[in-house]
């Protein structure tokens, strides 16, 4: 105990951030997740959620959870494998299967386990993972228990990726995983060339598409449908906890792999099952969101119009596609500082920093969902760029020029 209680008792750098006031994580909200929370009593606008769709307010999503309580509980007392398998798990799977066209489909608990418990039980002993270096934490994750090699291939760089491929036995199994929205700098993988070189070198794809079902693809269908390359990719992943508005994940692939991973993936085998309220709510987005398309394209038309905005301010976006738009501050300290004094100016919005990104890359995440305004944008972007002048990140004046 003694080592144990010296190693974790040194640890004290949330207590120096938060004598310095700079400590942004765990704020607490006290109200549901929609654009506008209220934290500390105040109203503040929410623009650090995931919640793409908005849909963790919508009526029936809401009523289907309560619903679904109503007929089974609370919870499942056990795991899908034995005593926790419920019809609504079923339906789920059917329903999922169907939105991204693929044969089966396979639901947990978190979408953390579904990249831990597939990743770990598809690839094996002297098989290769490849992964983009900007990969959820939960592919790596996923990767480091399998006995794999795993490789990583510098974000985006087919080039680099193609160079992974060459170091590859031929005869091995090859999983090239990425994300479909990449989950900090919002840009899109590049799967039609992935899918090239996969098929030039033999591999396998498996997509996470965490960030992109309810925002790409037909009805929110994801990345690859977004691409027409549903049947070029082996296995597409997706989470409930942001465009579905809820928790849990799901696997999709042929049924072979299905019955593969359903028998031998261990976060699903001994894990309890998701909630039947949480299947529910998922159900009812999911009708929500292929019923109500104007989400969708209202989110996008308001993705735009941020990205410009924050353009002619003179912020540096990268190469965002997507709801998520990175302010890149390239300051660990100011970064800190920002998300700080927006809170103060009743704006939340969330700040990467290093090592969760090298410290020339910090930014601010600015997130968008379907059910902000125009109005709300505009203030939030008003206040951030004021806030940047004040601490010096943006230096020069420039003209705003609002297109709707």
């Amino acid at each position: 105990m003694g080592l144990l209680n010296n190693k974790l008792s040194a640890y004290d750098l949330p207590q120096k951030l938060i004598s310095a006031g700079l400590y942004p994580y765990f704020r607490v909200i006290e109200s549901d997740q929609d654009t506008e929370v209220m934290i500390n009593g105040k109203k503040v606008l929410m623009f650090g959620s995931n919640s793409y769709l908005g849909l963790t307010c919508h009526p029936k999503v809401k009523e289907a959870s309560k619903n679904a309580i109503d007929k089974y509980g609370t919870g499942c007392a056990g795991s899908r494998f034995l005593n926790g398998n419920l019809d609504i798990h079923i339906a789920l799977e059917e329903r999922l299967a169907k939105l991204v066209n693929k044969e089966a489909a396979l639901c947990y608990s978190t979408g953390f386990q579904v990249n831990q418990g597939v990743i770990s039980c598809v690839a094996g002993r002297n098989d290769y993972v490849i992964l983009d270096e900007l990969d959820h934490a939960s592919i790596i994750d996923g990767s480091r228990l399998t006995f794999a090699k795993v490789l990583k291939f510098a974000h985006n760089d087919m080039k680099d990726l193609e160079r992974k491929l060459k170091l590859c036995e031929p005869d091995r199994i090859k999983l090239i995983i990425v994300d479909g929205i990449f989950s900090m700098e919002g840009d899109i993988t590049n799967l039609p060339e992935i899918v090239r070189l996969s098929e030039k070198y033999q591999g396998s794809i498996m997509v996470d598409d965490a960030h992109a079902l309810g925002v790409l693809g037909k009805n929110g269908s994801g990345t690859a449908s977004h691409f027409g390359l549903t049947h070029k990719v082996d296995l597409i992943m997706g989470t409930f906890s942001k465009s579905m508005a809820s928790i849990g994940g799901f696997i999709a692939a042929d049924k072979a792999a299905i019955n593969f991973i359903k028998h031998n993936s261990r976060s699903l085998m001994f894990s309890a099952s998701m909630t039947p309220s949480s299947a529910a709510s998922v159900l009812a987005a999911i009708e929500i969101m292929e019923s109500e398309p104007e989400r969708i394209e209202h989110l996008m038309v308001l993705t735009t119009y941020a990205r410009n905005q924050f353009k002619a301010m003179g912020f540096d976006t990268g190469k965002s596609e997507s709801p998520i738009i990175p302010l890149f501050i390239r300051d660990d300290i100011k970064t800190l500082q920002m998300a700080q004094r927006l809170l103060e100016e009743g704006v939340f919005i969330n700040p990467v920093v290093s090592p969760a990104v090298p410290k020339e890359d910090c930014i601010i995440r600015f997130s968008l969902m379907a059910t902000h305004t125009y109005e709300q944008v505009d203030r939030a972007i008003e206040k951030i760029t004021a806030i940047a002048k004040e601490l010096e990140v943006l230096e020069c004046e420039v003209v705003s020029s609002k297109n709707y």
